[in-house]
């Protein structure tokens, strides 16, 4: 038979303060309890105060002396305020902030006043959140995003716990494969404990807001002109499948925005019935991402990250993605064929420049929007060929590509295409800076008047959710909330 160990939550703080408040509770003194279970009242102490976790053995003499059972003393939470506010600010004492402060732990009096304590406890939370808001930088955020897109490349951005979930959920509801429905999506909202409520003033900031008490999903109801109704529901309900908490962190945050948006891809084109149809497809030399647009009716930028999680794992295809603002600002990116994207310092890709002789830039020079633009570049790095497609949305217009190495060409519709450009955007005479002769002619007579975007000289929103007003969300959880 085992010996019972202490519960997680029981930490030697919490066991001595459950010990002395019984003790006094009973009148008895430390000298008292010391000699009923024969030992030092200085080892009593000791445990009292959190810096001695008892043995079994002297939990048991303990117990047996304050008429109370072990189990008692081993409950996770104090007995009341006073003891869990000492516990907390002890707890915090131990930590960095106050290291950090030059503020040594000290003994907290019975004379201290509880306010005083309570005081001090919420100085030390304003001070961590303000130490989580500095860290809450465009530096930070790009350090986060550098590093989870280097665990996408290395698992060839195909995750195959997110693809198990998703066939579990599809599973549960019935789905058969192909276009996933919007009355399939309100099926998994149900099977997930959802109702689907639609709302004119969902806060501005937000996509959706789930009610986790009432089983409630609010979404906007006036659903963009290029916008995708089940979109909004899958993403909400990701999260939720996936057990995301608050994040902590703005890589915390960054992460489950990737996790959500890759479940959302993968219930809208499960992965078990698109397989074979891309193998079929490379088989007859006619993959295209237009066609796994308009089988899945998904817009061409789902289509197209989904074919990045699929195309190296299942097609033997190493690939590449970018997503550029009109302006020529690099918003989203992928690669695993060694494509070499601009990057800073710190080897972020998002917010360079993409060269503009690449096909991300070409493409918003073409007249033809109905049909995708394919083109072969020749890079540093070899030959690169990519189709792309221009999309209208609320931030202005933005070009989505796929690109692949030139050997892997001939498994792709459009590897015909007489276009053809070439980059040399690691040298900076490539396309960053003007050629000599039109510099010479105009440097010195010259003077824009830059249009700064207006987040540049911003550092990122605040708050576990960046950007999230929570007391809009809160005043309208409260305003629709059931009565």
């Amino acid at each position: 038979m085992s010996t019972p160990a202490v519960e997680e939550d029981a930490d030697a703080l919490t066991i001595g303060r459950r010990i002395r408040q019984l003790r006094t509770a009973r009148g008895m003194t430390l000298d008292d309890l010391a000699a009923a279970v024969d030992r030092a009242p200085s080892q009593l102490s000791m445990i009292e105060t959190g810096k001695r976790e008892p043995k079994l053995t002297q939990l048991q003499a303990i117990a047996r002396a304050l008429g109370v059972t072990i189990d008692a003393l081993l409950e996770g939470e104090p007995l009341d305020e006073r003891s869990a506010i000492e516990i907390a600010l002890e707890r915090a004492m131990k930590g960095q902030t106050f290291q950090a402060l030059g503020i040594e732990p000290f003994r907290i009096a019975k004379s201290m006043p509880t306010d005083a304590l309570k005081a001090l406890l919420a100085l030390h939370g304003e001070i961590d959140r303000l130490k989580d808001e500095r860290a809450a930088t465009p530096e930070e955020a790009r350090r986060a995003n550098v590093e989870l897109r280097h665990l996408m490349r290395r698992q060839d951005n195909h995750f195959a716990d997110l693809e198990a979930k998703a066939a579990e959920i599809l599973a549960a509801v019935g789905h058969p494969g192909g276009p996933l429905t919007q009355r399939t999506a309100s099926e998994i909202a149900a099977h997930l404990g959802f109702t689907l409520h639609y709302a004119p003033d969902l806060p501005q900031t937000t996509r959706s807001v789930a009610d986790l008490a009432n089983g409630r999903l609010y979404l906007s109801s006036s659903v963009p002109a290029k916008g995708d109704a089940r979109t909004a529901v899958l993403q909400a309900l990701s999260s939720r499948i996936l057990g995301h908490a608050e994040p902590r962190s703005y890589a915390e945050f960054l992460r489950q925005r990737v996790e959500t948006n890759y479940l959302t891809g993968a219930l809208l084109i499960p992965e078990a019935h698109v397989v074979p149809a891309l193998k079929d497809a490379k088989a007859r030399k006619a993959i295209s991402i237009e066609d796994l647009r308009d089988a899945y009716s998904v817009s061409y930028e789902t289509a197209a990250h989904r074919f990045t999680n699929l195309a190296t794992r299942h097609l033997d295809i190493p690939v590449h993605f970018l997503k550029v603002h009109e302006s020529g600002t690099i918003t989203k990116a992928y690669e695993n064929d060694d494509v070499n994207f601009p990057t800073d310092r710190l080897g972020s890709i998002e917010g360079q420049m993409c060269c503009r002789r690449w096909t991300s830039r070409v493409v918003f020079d073409e007249d033809d929007r109905f049909n995708p633009y394919y083109q072969y570049t020749d890079t540093g790095n070899g030959t690169y060929w990519c189709t792309a497609r221009v999309e209208a949305s609320s931030e202005g217009l933005h070009s989505v590509s796929v690109g692949v190495r030139f050997d892997d060409t001939r498994w792709f519709v459009g590897r015909d295409t007489p276009h053809r450009g070439v980059s040399k955007h690691s040298v900076e005479v490539c396309c960053r800076r003007a050629p000599a002769e039109l510099e010479g002619r105009w440097r010195e007579k010259s003077w824009p008047n830059v249009k700064t975007p207006r987040t540049l000289l911003a550092t990122l929103p605040t708050g576990a959710f960046p950007g999230v007003d929570t007391t809009d969300v809160y005043e309208f959880l409260d305003a629709h909330a059931p009565r």
